[in-house]
């Protein structure tokens, strides 16, 4: 089926242009390219930019019909370069993927604020005990509410996806099996009968961990910008 999405990859994928660069090309959020690309919206109000940055008509883009062509030579340069990552350092990237926090949707056209964070190898070494290999360390956001106030819909929080196994009591990227095809953000506590999954707002209810119930990783630190009113 031809959709908006499936022509932005097409011609993304035709340019070369890798999802990450249309994301820092755009200033969207690289989620909302991937969402969009999935199939999994409809369009988004931030569409004319992605047709800019390929250089293609935006009416060819909603539609699939007319010229494909704006007469905008090639894409543009991105508004932040990518910079070297310091010696000593470790670049964590933002994770493709959106775990669930309850049944409230984060706005689809909301760019995400931290796409990577760099951090010294002394710091991770004190928070988890050692440096992981490049790319295990990964920024997780999440959307909906049932983890508030912990995690916000939205915040970057910083995941060791090499964690598969339950490691005492904290927050998880976990799997729920039958119970859902994706992926969620919950505490995993042991209790007397069994390990438990638990939100940290009172309004959802916790539940046994299922049995065909999966980790993907532990999540340890939340990068949270506020405002100075």
């Amino acid at each position: 089926m031809d959709t908006i999405g499936s022509r932005v990859r097409r011609e993304r994928e035709a340019q070369g242009i890798e999802r990450r660069e249309l994301a820092s090309m755009t200033s969207i959020g690289y989620s909302t390219i991937s969402e969009l690309e999935r199939g999994g919206m409809q369009t988004t109000t931030k569409l004319r930019l992605i047709a800019d940055a390929l250089g293609v008509s935006l009416s060819w883009l909603e539609t699939g019909k007319g010229p494909k062509s704006s007469g905008i030579q090639g894409p543009r340069t991105p508004y932040v370069l990518e910079p070297e990552t310091p010696l000593r350092y470790v670049r964590v990237e933002q994770l493709d993927a959106i775990g669930g926090m309850g049944s409230a949707v984060v706005n689809d056209d909301h760019p995400e604020i931290i796409r990577s964070v760099e951090y010294g190898e002394a710091y991770i070494r004190a928070l988890i005990g050692f440096v992981p290999p490049p790319g295990r360390l990964k920024l997780v956001a999440g959307a909906g509410d049932s983890m508030r106030p912990v995690i916000e819909p939205g915040e970057a929080t910083l995941m060791d996806s090499g964690v598969t196994t339950f490691q005492g009591d904290g927050i998880y990227w976990i799997g729920l099996g039958d119970r859902d095809d994706g992926h969620q953000i919950k505490m995993l506590q042991q209790r007397g009968d069994g390990l438990w999954v638990v939100s940290a707002n009172p309004l959802y209810p916790p539940f046994p961990f299922p049995e065909h119930g999966r980790i993907g990783g532990r999540l340890y630190i939340r990068h949270k910008i506020d405002r100075f009113n």
